[in-house]
């Protein structure tokens, strides 16, 4: 999804309790990983694999000169034979501290084994953030979540991407105003083919 796409979603939810929610969960996101320098782990449950919002946040994190965004994404079946960017097996949780921030995405309740390696990365001082079906007992465990019920309108890969779009913003939007989608839709291509700052 593009960014004049999620313009346009966000033009839409405007007015629903999900823009001010995906925005606050990429906030707290965002402001995690920056304020310690990045370190984010990014995992799924066995059965799901967030690649989409790896990809996405590696954008957002070259968009918006944030390098931090950049997560590492442990998988539960990576192989020594894997490239490396796909070989960070559940391992690297066991081993987070302080100072990293450990993002799960989970369309269910994860079961005991990943709640367990969730629970010591939160002991041994990691920022745990989690999006996804609200389950008790990863919510428990979470320091900030957002929960994405079947039964509501959107859904959880929707939801990333406002995330994703989120955490790569570089200041909280302004308070809304009554504009109109064609202006919001004129500004928005602006800052899109604007040319980058010189750097001096």
């Amino acid at each position: 999804m593009d960014a004049v796409r999620v313009a346009l979603l966000r033009e839409v939810l405007a007015g629903t309790e999900w823009l001010g929610a995906t925005r606050r969960f990429a906030g707290a996101l965002r402001g995690s990983v920056v304020s310690h320098g990045g370190g984010l782990l990014l995992v799924g449950t066995p059965g799901y694999e967030p690649w989409h919002l790896a990809a996405h946040l590696v954008d957002e994190a070259a968009w918006s000169g944030t390098p931090e965004l950049t997560p590492t994404l442990v998988r539960h079946d990576a192989r020594a034979s894997d490239p490396a960017q796909l070989a960070v097996g559940l391992g690297r949780i066991e081993a987070a501290r302080r100072g990293e921030t450990l993002l799960v995405v989970a369309p269910e309740e994860p079961g005991g084994p990943l709640l367990e390696r969730v629970h010591d990365a939160r002991r041994a001082g990691a920022t745990v953030l989690a999006l996804g079906s609200g389950g008790r007992d990863l919510v428990s465990l979470s320091h900030e979540s957002l929960a994405v019920p079947d039964h509501t309108d959107l859904d959880l890969d929707t939801v990333q991407h406002l995330v994703s779009a989120g955490a790569g913003e570089n200041a909280l939007p302004a308070p809304r105003r009554r504009r109109r989608l064609r202006d919001d839709l004129s500004r928005l291509a602006d800052r899109l083919t604007a040319p980058p700052p010189a750097p001096w």
